[in-house]
């Protein structure tokens, strides 16, 4: 079998191409707005709603401190979000990534251009994992901006107890409470790239890994499941609240993330699998 003269598989679809055309998509800039913006409307219903007097609480809530400094209301800000914003952010990216393709029938010219299925699919998730990064990176960020300006670099709260930490010195921390919030979000971008590959309806990829993730929610409340809830990506999902305590513990961080490399790990190696040998007909 001869190929084309010039033509070099590692060449089709540069990463720079990719980038650029998710860039350009409507979801992207309307993804990344809603991220930045959620900061200063959290700002607002704090400016505007009433105080809560959190002073005479034995046990303070993260909600309780988020007004203390910057730092508080970043942690605050990041614990809201992390739960449903962040997971469809990902899941969104992830998801979009091939069923998109399916469903404006390009996928099928793309393949016959010709670009090697694995390359395809390796681009498309780089990329897509590239965004989710940088989504789950700014809301954090912003929010710390937002936080420090609305409510000044101050030393950070410990939520439960109260305790004081120096804020240059939790500011470390903050990188690996950021670092957490990226590999917990692994199975959501796993959940949707692989849905992403059985299916040419972007919304039923999204659907799929955020309708997966709130399954595992209601499960991790079941306490009747006992040691098994461990075992659900959902389970140490607050984990980082670990690396804000006066005592850095990394346990549930490190049990969290070995769970979440671990089904991500499988996930996009089935993704990869099945894709290969898909009849591709959109």
């Amino acid at each position: 079998m001869t190929t084309a003269t010039g033509y070099a598989p590692n060449r089709t679809l540069p990463l720079r191409v990719e980038i650029v055309r998710q860039f350009k998509r409507r979801r992207t800039i309307v993804a990344f707005g809603l991220l930045l913006a959620l900061p200063w409307i959290l700002v607002i219903a704090f400016q505007f709603g009433p105080q809560s007097n959190a002073q005479g609480q034995s046990a303070l809530r993260i909600s309780d401190l988020a007004t203390e400094s910057g730092l508080n209301f970043a942690a605050f800000a990041l614990s809201v979000s992390a739960s449903f914003l962040l997971v469809v952010a990902v899941a969104l990216f992830c998801g979009d990534t091939v069923s998109s393709e399916a469903n404006w029938s390009s996928l099928r010219y793309l393949l016959a251009a010709p670009v090697p299925r694995d390359r395809l699919l390796r681009v498309k998730l780089i990329v897509a994992l590239g965004y989710s990064a940088a989504a789950v990176i700014c809301l954090p960020l912003m929010a710390l901006l937002a936080g420090t300006l609305a409510f000044g670099w101050d030393d950070i709260q410990v939520p439960g107890t109260g305790e004081t930490i120096p804020a240059f010195d939790v500011l470390p921390r903050f990188g690996i409470v950021i670092g957490y919030a990226l590999v917990s979000q692994l199975v959501v971008a796993a959940v949707a790239f692989l849905v992403s590959t059985m299916t040419d309806s972007p919304l039923g990829a999204v659907g799929g890994a955020v309708g997966l993730w709130i399954v595992c929610t209601i499960l991790q409340a079941v306490e009747a499941l006992g040691v098994l809830r461990e075992f659900l990506p959902t389970f140490w999902n607050n984990a980082w609240l670990d690396a804000l305590a006066p005592e850095l513990d990394w346990s549930g961080m490190a049990k969290g993330a070995s769970i979440s490399i671990t089904y991500a790990a499988i996930l996009i190696a089935v993704a990869f699998r099945r894709f290969r040998r898909k009849d591709v007909v959109s």
